[in-house]
Parts: C-alpha cells; sequence; structure tokens
C-alpha cells in the first residue's frame, strides 16, 4: 500500500454517520398515538428568508397527550408555520387561534399507520442517498488519486474500504427502517 494516498475513511464514516443521526431524528418524529414536541424537529419554516425549524420562531408545548401547542413570536410568521405543518407529511391539521397553533394528534387508524411508514421509508431513503452521496466523494479522491499515480491496488484497496463502509451504514439504515416500520404498525 502506498504512503503516498491515504483516504481519510474516518472523515468519510463521520459523514455517514451523520446521515444516519439525522434518519433517527427524524423516526423520532414520527410518534405513534401520542403527542410530543419532537415531532415538529424536522418541520423547517421559511422564515426572514431563510429556513429556520421550527423550535425556533415559536414556543412548543405539549399541554396534554393528544395536543401539541406552538405559541408563534412573531404574528407574521403564523400563517408561514401552518403551511410548514400542513405540507410536513406528518397528517396532522393545524387549527389557529391568534398566535397559537393547536395540534391535535389524531388516533392513529390502519390507513394512516400506513401512511407513516411511507414517510419513514422516505426519511430512510434520503439517509441512503446522503450516504451514496459520501461514497461517491470518497471514490471520486480514490479516482483522482489513481489518475495522480495511484497504484491499482492501492485503488482496489481504498475502494473495497469505502464500499463495505457503505454496505455496513446502508444495512444499518434498512434495519432501523424496519424497526420503525414494525414500531408504526403495532396496534
Amino acid at each position: 500500500m502506498s504512503d503516498e494516498f491515504m483516504l481519510d475513511t474516518d472523515d468519510i464514516e463521520r459523514r455517514m454517520n451523520g446521515a444516519i443521526a439525522t434518519l433517527r431524528t427524524e423516526f423520532a418524529s414520527l410518534r405513534t398515538g401520542r403527542a410530543s414536541a419532537t415531532m415538529l424537529e424536522p418541520i423547517v419554516v421559511e422564515a426572514y428568508g431563510q429556513r429556520t425549524p421550527i423550535n425556533q420562531v415559536g414556543t412548543v408545548n405539549v399541554p396534554e397527550p393528544r395536543m401539541v401547542t406552538i405559541n408563534v413570536w412573531d404574528k407574521s410568521m403564523v400563517n408561514a408555520v401552518e403551511k410548514a405543518i400542513r405540507e410536513s407529511g406528518l397528517g396532522i391539521n393545524p387549527q389557529l387561534n391568534g398566535t397559537i397553533i393547536m395540534l391535535p394528534i389524531p388516533e392513529l387508524n390502519e390507513e394512516r399507520r400506513r401512511d407513516l411508514t411511507k414517510v419513514a421509508g422516505q426519511y430512510a431513503e434520503n439517509a441512503r442517498i446522503s450516504i451514496r452521496n459520501v461514497r461517491r466523494d470518497g471514490m471520486d479522491q480514490i479516482k483522482k488519486a489513481k489518475s495522480d499515480g495511484m497504484s491499482e491496488d492501492d485503488q482496489k484497496f481504498w475502494e473495497t474500504e469505502v464500499q463495505d463502509l457503505t454496505d455496513k451504514l446502508i444495512s444499518t439504515v434498512d434495519s432501523s427502517l424496519e424497526n420503525k416500520q414494525s414500531e408504526i404498525m403495532q396496534v
């Protein structure tokens, strides 16, 4: 193995694990039946010309087991927050009361459970895409080093390292998705 080229596999693994961490956060937002402030974490609002997490435009509270409220600080942002919630795919119908947005959490029926499993599948696919993008970046670094004189044996070694890491983390995404889908489908 050549001393000239050292692929930073720790950086690649860190970036891939970032996709897994994001996936876990998104899965935490898919609550099954009970209200939770973490349900709203993946939702971002178009606020003041940039995308802002919902908890940075208002106070999120859970006053009762089947209700989440958001007290929006800036009255002009109420409609933007409501729109972001409607478009989030959570299947919650916001109700306005001045600057307070109330989110009654519906009882999960079979159809809603199926919808939530589809949303979980979309989150998992986004994580797989992120991991594959990191893999592509690593492979591009290897190709550049190959054009700069790396041996074919070294190229194959590093490509195998990156692919093994990718396969391991994609299987983690798949098992996380299976667990979340079975959790959602439990009555």
